[in-house]
């Protein structure tokens, strides 16, 4: 906190230094005249900027509305976690379709080892599914959506695929299920594979992933 109030203290010098040499740039052409006093002159007092704020937080702890401030501040965090905000624009499939995801990227510098030796150079095109293999399939639903819930835990163990929600509570749900859950925070998975609507399915096939948004089919009363 010194830090954060020196520095506030600092711009103020600054600001005060610029105007002084702005009034001292050019000295004024006409001479300078004593009309003598026209009336009652005062002192010019500044407040202390670094007093008064921290005179105002311990303010605030002494009346313990800092405490209520850091109470609501976690109570927040710990509600986002529990349930981030929904992915925008994610709808269930009313269409299946499928498609490839080229996964290839071109390196904007060269790639050396700890020797510094050349590993890849920079303009070169990499596939990462060169190097790695890939043995869970991505699965993507929302986790308000009942239904897509149930046919994704049923069709998939742990270790089959990572089930990614992109709505609801990943913890709720690891809770209740006892299984793990993933949520794809600010819609980066979904919006790299091209993905609007769920359940979709994203799974190795040799150099490409293949996205596939799949059409649950719903069972009739009757």
């Amino acid at each position: 906190m010194r830090t954060l109030l020196a520095s506030a203290a600092g711009i103020i010098a600054l600001g005060g230094g610029l105007l002084g040499a702005l009034f001292a740039v050019s000295p004024m052409a006409t001479q300078a005249r004593d009309y003598g006093q026209a009336g009652q002159t005062f002192p010019v007092i500044e407040p202390d900027l670094l007093a008064t704020i921290e005179a105002r937080l311990k303010r605030a702890e002494a009346s313990g509305e800092m405490a209520r401030m850091n109470a609501e501040f976690a109570a927040r965090a710990e509600a986002r976690a529990r349930r981030p905000n929904p992915v925008s624009g994610i709808t269930p499939t009313d269409q299946p379709r499928t498609w490839d995801y080229a996964p290839s990227v071109t390196l904007e510098q060269d790639v050396r080892d700890h020797k510094g030796q050349l590993i890849a150079a920079a303009g070169q095109r990499i596939n990462p599914l060169d190097f790695v293999t890939i043995r869970q399939e991505l699965v993507f639903i929302d986790g308000d959506n009942d239904a897509q819930m149930e046919w994704a835990t049923a069709r998939y163990t742990d270790v089959q695929a990572k089930i990614i929600l992109v709505s609801g509570s990943a913890i709720e749900e690891m809770t209740r299920r006892q299984r793990r859950f993933y949520f794809d925070q600010e819609g980066r998975l979904t919006g790299k594979f091209g993905i609007d609507h769920t359940p979709a399915v994203v799974k190795p096939a040799g150099k490409v992933m293949r996205v596939s948004e799949i059409l649950l089919q719903t069972r009739r009363a009757g």
